[in-house]
Protein backbone atom coordinates (compact mmCIF):
# COMPACT_ATOMS: atom_id res chain seq x y z
CA UNK A 1 0.00 0.00 0.00
CA UNK A 2 1.44 3.35 -0.99
CA UNK A 3 1.85 6.00 1.67
CA UNK A 4 0.44 9.32 0.56
CA UNK A 5 2.74 12.31 0.84
CA UNK A 6 1.91 15.16 3.24
CA UNK A 7 -0.42 17.84 1.82
CA UNK A 8 2.26 20.55 1.89
CA UNK A 9 4.67 18.35 -0.14
CA UNK A 10 1.95 17.50 -2.64
CA UNK A 11 1.28 21.19 -3.02
CA UNK A 12 4.99 21.95 -3.44
CA UNK A 13 5.46 19.50 -6.28
CA UNK A 14 2.01 19.70 -7.85
CA UNK A 15 1.91 20.90 -11.47
CA UNK A 16 2.18 24.66 -11.56
CA UNK A 17 -0.86 26.63 -12.74
CA UNK A 18 -0.66 27.87 -16.35
CA UNK A 19 0.07 31.47 -15.32
CA UNK A 20 3.03 30.38 -13.21
CA UNK A 21 4.37 28.10 -15.91
CA UNK A 22 4.11 30.98 -18.37
CA UNK A 23 5.97 33.27 -15.98
CA UNK A 24 8.72 30.67 -15.57
CA UNK A 25 9.02 30.20 -19.33
CA UNK A 26 9.18 33.95 -19.94
CA UNK A 27 11.70 34.30 -17.14
CA UNK A 28 13.88 31.65 -18.77
CA UNK A 29 13.76 33.55 -22.07
CA UNK A 30 14.78 36.73 -20.26
CA UNK A 31 17.63 34.81 -18.61
CA UNK A 32 18.84 33.62 -22.04
CA UNK A 33 18.74 37.22 -23.31
CA UNK A 34 20.78 38.39 -20.31
CA UNK A 35 23.26 35.59 -20.93
CA UNK A 36 23.70 36.70 -24.55
CA UNK A 37 24.33 40.29 -23.44
CA UNK A 38 26.91 39.20 -20.87
CA UNK A 39 28.61 36.99 -23.46
CA UNK A 40 28.81 39.94 -25.85
CA UNK A 41 30.26 42.05 -23.05
CA UNK A 42 32.84 39.34 -22.38
CA UNK A 43 33.94 39.51 -26.02
CA UNK A 44 33.88 43.32 -26.20
CA UNK A 45 35.50 44.20 -22.85
CA UNK A 46 38.96 43.23 -21.74
CA UNK A 47 42.12 44.39 -20.02
CA UNK A 48 43.19 45.80 -23.39
CA UNK A 49 40.75 48.50 -24.47
CA UNK A 50 39.35 48.11 -27.98
CA UNK A 51 36.67 50.14 -29.72
CA UNK A 52 33.47 48.43 -30.92
CA UNK A 53 34.75 48.77 -34.49
CA UNK A 54 38.02 47.09 -33.59
CA UNK A 55 36.19 44.26 -31.83
CA UNK A 56 33.92 43.75 -34.84
CA UNK A 57 36.86 43.85 -37.24
CA UNK A 58 38.86 41.42 -35.11
CA UNK A 59 35.92 39.05 -34.78
CA UNK A 60 34.98 38.81 -38.45
CA UNK A 61 37.74 40.22 -40.65
CA UNK A 62 41.15 40.52 -39.01
CA UNK A 63 43.61 37.70 -38.44
CA UNK A 64 46.22 40.06 -37.03
CA UNK A 65 46.45 41.85 -33.69
CA UNK A 66 42.73 42.44 -33.20
CA UNK A 67 41.89 38.92 -34.32
CA UNK A 68 44.40 37.47 -31.87
CA UNK A 69 42.88 39.42 -28.99
CA UNK A 70 39.19 39.01 -29.84
CA UNK A 71 39.03 35.51 -31.30
CA UNK A 72 41.97 33.64 -29.80
CA UNK A 73 41.66 35.15 -26.33
CA UNK A 74 38.25 36.66 -25.61
CA UNK A 75 36.03 34.37 -27.70
CA UNK A 76 37.65 31.19 -26.38
CA UNK A 77 37.49 32.59 -22.86
CA UNK A 78 33.81 33.42 -23.25
CA UNK A 79 32.87 30.00 -24.62
CA UNK A 80 34.77 28.23 -21.84
CA UNK A 81 33.08 30.50 -19.28
CA UNK A 82 29.68 29.55 -20.68
CA UNK A 83 30.46 25.85 -20.43
CA UNK A 84 32.12 25.92 -17.01
CA UNK A 85 29.49 28.24 -15.52
CA UNK A 86 26.70 25.93 -16.66
CA UNK A 87 28.57 22.92 -15.25
CA UNK A 88 29.09 24.52 -11.84
CA UNK A 89 25.48 25.69 -11.59
CA UNK A 90 24.06 22.34 -12.63
CA UNK A 91 26.29 20.38 -10.28
CA UNK A 92 25.37 22.71 -7.41
CA UNK A 93 21.65 22.29 -8.06
CA UNK A 94 21.99 18.50 -8.27
CA UNK A 95 23.98 18.32 -5.03
CA UNK A 96 21.54 20.60 -3.20
CA UNK A 97 18.72 18.26 -4.19
CA UNK A 98 20.77 15.17 -3.38
CA UNK A 99 21.74 16.36 0.11
CA UNK A 100 18.46 18.21 0.70
CA UNK A 101 20.60 21.18 1.73
CA UNK A 102 19.89 24.44 -0.13
CA UNK A 103 23.29 25.79 0.94
CA UNK A 104 25.27 22.89 -0.54
CA UNK A 105 27.72 23.36 -3.39
CA UNK A 106 30.10 21.12 -5.38
CA UNK A 107 32.73 21.50 -2.67
CA UNK A 108 30.46 19.96 -0.03
CA UNK A 109 31.07 16.38 -1.20
CA UNK A 110 34.78 16.93 -1.77
CA UNK A 111 34.63 16.64 -5.56
CA UNK A 112 36.43 19.94 -6.21
CA UNK A 113 39.04 19.04 -3.60
CA UNK A 114 39.62 15.65 -5.21
CA UNK A 115 40.14 17.15 -8.66
CA UNK A 116 42.41 19.87 -7.26
CA UNK A 117 44.52 17.42 -5.27
CA UNK A 118 44.98 15.19 -8.31
CA UNK A 119 46.04 18.10 -10.54
CA UNK A 120 48.47 19.42 -7.93
CA UNK A 121 49.93 15.92 -7.60
CA UNK A 122 50.34 15.74 -11.38
CA UNK A 123 52.10 19.12 -11.48
CA UNK A 124 54.37 18.47 -8.51
CA UNK A 125 55.39 14.82 -8.84
CA UNK A 126 54.90 14.08 -12.54
CA UNK A 127 55.85 17.41 -14.10
CA UNK A 128 52.53 17.78 -15.92
CA UNK A 129 51.73 21.41 -16.75
CA UNK A 130 49.25 21.30 -19.66
CA UNK A 131 45.51 20.75 -19.58
CA UNK A 132 45.79 17.83 -21.99
CA UNK A 133 48.02 16.15 -19.43
CA UNK A 134 46.27 16.86 -16.16
CA UNK A 135 42.62 16.79 -17.28
CA UNK A 136 42.68 13.05 -16.75
CA UNK A 137 44.21 13.45 -13.31
CA UNK A 138 41.35 15.82 -12.44
CA UNK A 139 38.78 13.27 -13.50
CA UNK A 140 40.49 10.47 -11.63
CA UNK A 141 40.70 12.61 -8.49
CA UNK A 142 37.07 13.73 -8.71
CA UNK A 143 35.87 10.19 -9.41
CA UNK A 144 37.98 8.67 -6.64
CA UNK A 145 36.67 11.14 -4.06
CA UNK A 146 33.11 10.73 -5.33
CA UNK A 147 33.39 6.97 -4.94
CA UNK A 148 35.01 7.29 -1.51
CA UNK A 149 32.30 9.67 -0.30
CA UNK A 150 29.67 7.27 -1.62
CA UNK A 151 31.34 4.36 0.21
CA UNK A 152 31.86 6.23 3.49
CA UNK A 153 28.36 7.64 3.28
CA UNK A 154 26.93 4.13 3.35
CA UNK A 155 26.83 3.27 -0.40
CA UNK A 156 23.40 1.67 -0.83
CA UNK A 157 22.33 2.96 2.55
CA UNK A 158 23.69 6.46 1.90
CA UNK A 159 21.77 9.37 3.35
CA UNK A 160 22.20 13.11 2.68
CA UNK A 161 23.70 13.69 6.13
CA UNK A 162 26.23 10.86 5.78
CA UNK A 163 27.27 12.03 2.32
CA UNK A 164 27.74 15.62 3.51
CA UNK A 165 29.78 14.56 6.56
CA UNK A 166 31.99 12.25 4.51
CA UNK A 167 32.54 14.94 1.89
CA UNK A 168 33.42 17.57 4.48
CA UNK A 169 35.95 15.31 6.19
CA UNK A 170 37.63 14.30 2.93
CA UNK A 171 37.74 17.93 1.72
CA UNK A 172 39.50 19.04 4.91
CA UNK A 173 42.11 16.29 4.54
CA UNK A 174 42.74 17.03 0.86
CA UNK A 175 43.06 20.78 1.32
CA UNK A 176 45.54 20.10 4.11
CA UNK A 177 47.52 18.01 1.64
CA UNK A 178 47.37 20.82 -0.94
CA UNK A 179 48.70 23.36 1.54
CA UNK A 180 51.48 21.03 2.63
CA UNK A 181 52.65 20.47 -0.95
CA UNK A 182 52.54 24.15 -1.80
CA UNK A 183 54.42 25.20 1.34
CA UNK A 184 57.21 22.62 1.07
CA UNK A 185 57.83 22.91 -2.68
CA UNK A 186 58.64 26.40 -3.97
CA UNK A 187 58.70 25.27 -7.59
CA UNK A 188 55.31 23.63 -7.21
CA UNK A 189 53.95 26.79 -5.60
CA UNK A 190 54.99 28.84 -8.60
CA UNK A 191 53.29 26.43 -11.00
CA UNK A 192 50.12 26.00 -9.00
CA UNK A 193 49.30 29.42 -7.61
CA UNK A 194 47.79 30.68 -10.88
CA UNK A 195 45.72 27.55 -11.43
CA UNK A 196 44.47 27.19 -7.86
CA UNK A 197 42.81 30.63 -7.74
CA UNK A 198 40.50 29.70 -10.63
CA UNK A 199 40.88 31.48 -13.96
CA UNK A 200 39.50 31.62 -17.50
CA UNK A 201 42.53 33.49 -18.81
CA UNK A 202 44.30 30.42 -20.20
CA UNK A 203 41.31 29.28 -22.27
CA UNK A 204 42.06 28.01 -25.77
CA UNK A 205 40.16 26.21 -28.47
CA UNK A 206 41.97 23.02 -27.48
CA UNK A 207 40.81 23.41 -23.87
CA UNK A 208 37.20 23.65 -25.05
CA UNK A 209 37.50 20.63 -27.32
CA UNK A 210 39.02 18.52 -24.55
CA UNK A 211 36.40 19.21 -21.88
CA UNK A 212 33.31 19.62 -24.08
CA UNK A 213 32.40 15.90 -24.34
CA UNK A 214 32.53 15.49 -20.56
CA UNK A 215 30.56 18.65 -19.88
CA UNK A 216 27.94 17.67 -22.46
CA UNK A 217 27.56 14.17 -20.99
CA UNK A 218 27.30 15.50 -17.44
CA UNK A 219 24.76 18.14 -18.47
CA UNK A 220 22.50 15.65 -20.22
CA UNK A 221 22.64 13.26 -17.27
CA UNK A 222 21.89 16.03 -14.76
CA UNK A 223 18.89 17.30 -16.74
CA UNK A 224 17.51 13.76 -17.07
CA UNK A 225 17.61 13.40 -13.28
CA UNK A 226 15.19 16.28 -12.66
CA UNK A 227 12.11 14.11 -12.02
CA UNK A 228 13.73 11.44 -9.81
CA UNK A 229 15.59 14.12 -7.83
CA UNK A 230 12.27 15.89 -7.26
CA UNK A 231 11.11 12.73 -5.53
CA UNK A 232 14.35 12.32 -3.55
CA UNK A 233 14.11 15.91 -2.33
CA UNK A 234 10.75 15.10 -0.70
CA UNK A 235 12.27 12.51 1.64
CA UNK A 236 13.14 8.83 1.40
CA UNK A 237 9.74 7.44 2.38
CA UNK A 238 7.85 9.68 -0.01
CA UNK A 239 10.33 8.98 -2.80
CA UNK A 240 9.89 5.23 -2.37
CA UNK A 241 6.12 5.66 -2.33
CA UNK A 242 6.38 7.52 -5.63
CA UNK A 243 8.39 4.67 -7.12
CA UNK A 244 11.80 6.37 -7.19
CA UNK A 245 14.90 4.19 -7.04
CA UNK A 246 16.85 6.01 -4.33
CA UNK A 247 20.17 4.19 -4.73
CA UNK A 248 20.24 4.54 -8.50
CA UNK A 249 19.20 8.20 -8.40
CA UNK A 250 21.84 9.09 -5.81
CA UNK A 251 24.55 7.18 -7.65
CA UNK A 252 23.71 8.86 -10.97
CA UNK A 253 23.52 12.27 -9.29
CA UNK A 254 26.97 11.72 -7.79
CA UNK A 255 28.24 10.66 -11.22
CA UNK A 256 26.79 13.75 -12.93
CA UNK A 257 28.26 16.08 -10.30
CA UNK A 258 31.63 14.32 -10.50
CA UNK A 259 31.87 14.60 -14.28
CA UNK A 260 30.75 18.25 -14.31
CA UNK A 261 33.01 19.34 -11.44
CA UNK A 262 35.97 17.33 -12.66
CA UNK A 263 35.83 18.84 -16.14
CA UNK A 264 35.24 22.39 -14.87
CA UNK A 265 38.05 22.17 -12.31
CA UNK A 266 40.48 20.71 -14.85
CA UNK A 267 39.76 23.53 -17.29
CA UNK A 268 39.79 26.52 -14.93
CA UNK A 269 40.89 25.47 -11.46
CA UNK A 270 38.58 25.48 -8.43
CA UNK A 271 35.99 28.28 -8.66
CA UNK A 272 33.85 28.70 -5.56
CA UNK A 273 30.33 29.89 -4.77
CA UNK A 274 28.87 29.75 -8.31
CA UNK A 275 27.32 26.35 -7.64
CA UNK A 276 25.92 27.61 -4.35
CA UNK A 277 24.59 31.07 -5.13
CA UNK A 278 22.80 30.58 -8.42
CA UNK A 279 20.69 27.45 -7.66
CA UNK A 280 19.76 28.92 -4.27
CA UNK A 281 18.69 32.23 -5.84
CA UNK A 282 16.84 30.49 -8.67
CA UNK A 283 14.82 28.40 -6.22
CA UNK A 284 13.23 31.54 -4.78
CA UNK A 285 11.63 32.19 -8.17
CA UNK A 286 11.00 28.72 -9.59
CA UNK A 287 10.04 26.93 -6.37
CA UNK A 288 11.45 23.48 -5.56
CA UNK A 289 10.75 21.88 -8.96
CA UNK A 290 14.08 20.77 -10.44
CA UNK A 291 12.56 20.64 -13.90
CA UNK A 292 12.83 24.43 -13.75
CA UNK A 293 15.73 24.88 -11.34
CA UNK A 294 18.18 22.95 -13.54
CA UNK A 295 17.51 24.88 -16.79
CA UNK A 296 17.61 28.20 -14.94
CA UNK A 297 20.88 27.25 -13.22
CA UNK A 298 22.32 26.20 -16.59
CA UNK A 299 21.60 29.65 -18.03
CA UNK A 300 22.21 31.97 -15.07
CA UNK A 301 25.40 30.43 -13.67
CA UNK A 302 27.40 31.46 -16.77
CA UNK A 303 25.93 34.95 -16.33
CA UNK A 304 27.51 35.13 -12.88
CA UNK A 305 30.80 33.59 -13.96
CA UNK A 306 31.26 35.69 -17.09
CA UNK A 307 30.06 38.82 -15.29
CA UNK A 308 32.67 38.24 -12.57
CA UNK A 309 35.32 37.64 -15.24
CA UNK A 310 34.47 40.90 -17.04
CA UNK A 311 34.54 42.76 -13.71
CA UNK A 312 37.96 41.33 -12.95
CA UNK A 313 39.28 42.63 -16.28
CA UNK A 314 37.95 46.13 -15.62
CA UNK A 315 38.91 46.78 -11.99
CA UNK A 316 42.59 45.87 -12.34
CA UNK A 317 43.46 47.30 -15.77
CA UNK A 318 45.90 46.88 -17.40
CA UNK A 319 46.28 43.69 -15.34
CA UNK A 320 43.45 41.28 -14.46
CA UNK A 321 41.83 39.99 -11.30
CA UNK A 322 41.19 36.27 -11.71
CA UNK A 323 37.57 35.16 -11.81
CA UNK A 324 38.02 32.78 -8.87
CA UNK A 325 39.02 35.73 -6.69
CA UNK A 326 36.07 37.84 -7.85
CA UNK A 327 33.51 35.09 -7.22
CA UNK A 328 35.00 34.52 -3.75
CA UNK A 329 34.76 38.25 -2.95
CA UNK A 330 31.15 38.33 -4.14
CA UNK A 331 30.22 34.94 -2.73
CA UNK A 332 31.43 35.48 0.84
CA UNK A 333 28.95 38.24 1.76
CA UNK A 334 26.18 36.56 -0.26
CA UNK A 335 26.72 33.28 1.58
CA UNK A 336 26.55 35.05 4.95
CA UNK A 337 23.33 36.76 3.86
CA UNK A 338 21.79 33.45 2.75
CA UNK A 339 22.72 31.73 6.01
CA UNK A 340 21.32 34.58 8.11
CA UNK A 341 18.12 34.69 6.07
CA UNK A 342 17.73 30.92 6.42
CA UNK A 343 18.23 31.13 10.21
CA UNK A 344 15.70 33.97 10.45
CA UNK A 345 13.17 31.97 8.44
CA UNK A 346 13.57 29.01 10.81
CA UNK A 347 13.01 31.05 13.96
Amino acid sequence: MLVDSPPEQRAEHAPAPPTRRTARALGLLVAVAVLLLVALASIAIGAKELSPEQVWHGLFHDTGTYGDVVVDERLSRTILGLLVGAALGLSGAVLQALTRNPLADPGLLGINAGASAAVVTAMTFFGVTSLSGYVWFAFVGAAAVGALVWFLGGSRGATPVRLALAGTAISAALYGYLQAVMITDDAALGKMRFWTVGSLASATGLTIVQVLPFLAAGTVLALLLARPLNAVAMGDDTARALGANLNRTRALAMLAATVLCGAATAACGPIVFVGLMVPHAVRSFTGPDLRWILPYATVLSPVLLLGADVLGRIVARPAELQVGIVTAIIGGPVFIFLVRRRRTAQL
